[in-house]
């Protein structure tokens, strides 16, 4: 039996609909006690602040939680160096998730700024159903495919007969949009003034798109 072996290569795109706010907030002490006071307090004051913005505490969601111990190196008067304990250091990984409005991203990032919590802040535009986004994804690369075996079937005199199997490796794709935000002097803005007004009403985040493939092997008549 011949056969005709072809990649398919499917794009497909979706224009951001769901915006993604990671917050890391630490705190360092010698005392065990006060380091998870101090953690705790950035978190609750970040809280109250997106809370008193309109956002509701349950979607303002702990992802990790960590205690350590962390330890210097020190040269004594000898020119030896030796490690020597630094503190509990303490921290939060907390996620807020919310549908994607320039005007809303705008309120969040001002409550970031008056909560004066200055968490490590990262911000992320994303799709809220990416199941859907990957089967039209996939669909382009069958569709994609079965083109290209018709076209190389006909030009060789040939009909395309059954499709015999389909190799395709699982690939972690990404959904998130290239659209990045630098904000490290967001911790400087005076108050809810400036943050709002460091976001324009026409900000609109690329679209998240994807290109992935798979190879198909068809019978050739």
């Amino acid at each position: 039996m011949k056969t005709i072996t072809v990649k398919g290569v499917g794009k497909a795109s979706a224009p951001v609909d769901t915006v993604e706010l990671s917050f890391g907030l630490w705190a360092k002490d010698l005392n065990y006690d006060a380091a998870l006071a101090a953690a705790a307090d950035k978190m609750e004051r970040l809280e109250q602040a997106l809370c008193a913005a309109g956002f509701s505490a349950a979607d303002f969601q702990t992802v990790g939680y960590h205690v350590n111990t962390e330890y210097e190196s020190v040269c004594d008067e000898k020119g030896n160096y030796q490690s020597v304990f630094s503190g509990y250091r303490c921290s939060y990984d907390q996620q807020l998730r919310f549908d994607f409005d320039a005007a809303r991203l705008g309120r969040a990032l001002a409550a970031v700024a008056e909560s004066r919590a200055e968490p490590e802040l990262q911000v992320r535009f994303t799709v809220r159903e990416p199941e859907k986004l990957e089967a039209a994804l996939l669909h382009a690369a069958a569709d994609s495919a079965r083109a290209r075996a018709e076209v190389l079937c006909a030009a060789s005199g040939c009909h395309l007969g059954e499709l015999q199997r389909i190799a395709y490796d699982l690939n972690r794709l990404n959904f998130q949009s290239e659209t990045c935000m630098d904000l490290e002097c967001l911790p400087q803005m005076a108050g809810s003034g400036m943050a709002k007004r460091s976001l324009s009403a026409n900000f609109r985040p690329q679209d998240v798109e994807l290109q992935d493939n798979a190879v198909f092997v068809w019978e050739m008549r």
